[in-house]
């Protein structure tokens, strides 16, 4: 009965960070659109990063340009296989790290899902200009700050683990 418990905490604690990142991405695409749209780059740090605006219909660099379908079913991919795995690991102390990150993938993905279903496309801003990355936002930053956690997670934390059968 403990365990049961234990899990339902973990997962309602989950699913509020969940939202609460969701909320967290979609504001900021809000305030993109009414204070980048149309305008000027707004230069932070000359020559390293700026903020401006872009409606991204691909990905990083524009390939797969107007493949929203692949998108859309790319995202549902990995927002199932995020559950399959959130379902099967331990709720354990030990493993709060690698269910944030499983967490903040699934924001990530259900940030940038949101803008493609309603708008057809995903509201970027962020921009480095210094090393020309492509711009990205904050769903992006989750997907990739927490994907290379999860990795340094399972290849050092857990890797001796026999939870990953």
């Amino acid at each position: 009965m403990e365990n049961k418990q234990n899990d339902r905490r973990y997962i309602l604690g989950c699913l509020a960070a969940l939202l609460f990142l969701v909320v967290i991405d979609q504001c900021t695409k809000v305030l993109a659109v009414q204070k980048l749209k149309d305008q000027d780059v707004i230069v932070w740090i000359p020559g390293v990063f700026e903020l401006l605006y872009l409606e991204n219909r691909g990905a990083a660099f524009g390939i797969f340009e107007n493949m929203r379908w692949m998108f859309l079913f790319g995202t549902g991919l990995i927002l199932v296989l995020t559950i399959f795995l959130f379902r099967r690991f331990p709720k354990k102390r030990k493993y709060i790290p690698f269910l944030v990150s499983l967490t903040m993938i699934a924001a990530g993905g259900i940030g940038n899902l949101i803008d493609r279903l309603r708008l057809g496309y995903v509201i970027d801003f962020f921009y480095f200009s210094l090393i020309d990355f492509p711009v990205f936002n904050v769903a992006d930053i989750y997907v990739v700050c927490s994907g290379i956690f999860l990795v340094f997670c399972v290849c050092f934390k857990y890797k001796d683990e026999n939870d990953f059968r």
